[in-house]
Formats: C-alpha cells, structure tokens, sequence
C-alpha cells in the first residue's frame, strides 16, 4: 500500500489521543449493526476514504492492516462520518464474513448484567 495524504479540512477536524489515534466504529450500513471499533491515524483515515477498503492502524503490531486482506472478511466502505468532537469515526460498511479475529459476526457478541436502581416511592 502506498502512502496517502488526509486533506487538511478533515485533518483539522480531529481529535487524536496521545499516541495520533482517532476511534472508528464500524457499522453494518444496511442493517445498522456495530460491528467492530478500530483505530485509525491521518494515512488509515487517508487509505479508507479513497481505497474503498477499510484500514486500521494496529496498535499490537504498530503497522497498518487493511481488513481482510489476510482473512479475506473484507469491509467495503460506503460512507464515513465523523462526529461532533472530532474523537471518533463512524464507517459504514458492507461487510464480507466476520468482523471479528475470534470468527463471530461482530466483535460486540458479550452482554454484560445491568441491574436497575431500585427506585424509592416518594413520601407523602
């Protein structure tokens, strides 16, 4: 892959932590389903607006990977937004096979508990 440039009218509008990564959230764009959440710097967000493919920046491996290029579990990219603090990214995609390494359709496959307050009747 070769390196790409981010315009600067979306360069300015992010929002990088420390180490220049902003979050991608990857959701399904016909059925509105999250699938993953990755990682991206200026050339990931560069490579994924103009390649059609979805590319992260591996933080474990601090080297770029495109989706599926491995796996073959493609994702095609459909639209890409960016929300109002400039922190995170919002991809939609056409996922081809898992979104997650373990195999399961979304990485989000494990519910946790959530216990409501006990709510207290007013006295009267």
């Amino acid at each position: 892959m070769s390196s790409a440039t981010l315009p600067s009218d979306i360069a300015d509008r992010l929002k990088r932590d420390e180490n220049g990564l902003v979050a991608a959230i990857i959701q399904q764009h016909d059925t509105d389903e999250v699938l993953m959440l990755g990682w991206m710097d200026d050339e990931a967000l560069a490579r994924t607006l103009t390649e059609g493919r979805v590319t992260f920046w591996s933080r474990s491996r601090a080297e770029y990977w495109r989706k599926g290029d491995t796996s073959g579990h493609e994702q095609h990219v459909r639209s890409v937004a960016i929300d109002c603090d400039g922190d995170a990214l919002l991809v939609r995609v056409e996922q081809i096979g898992a979104a997650c390494h373990t195999g399961n359709r979304t990485c989000f496959f494990t519910d946790l508990s959530v216990t409501e307050p006990s709510v207290t009747e007013p006295s009267a």
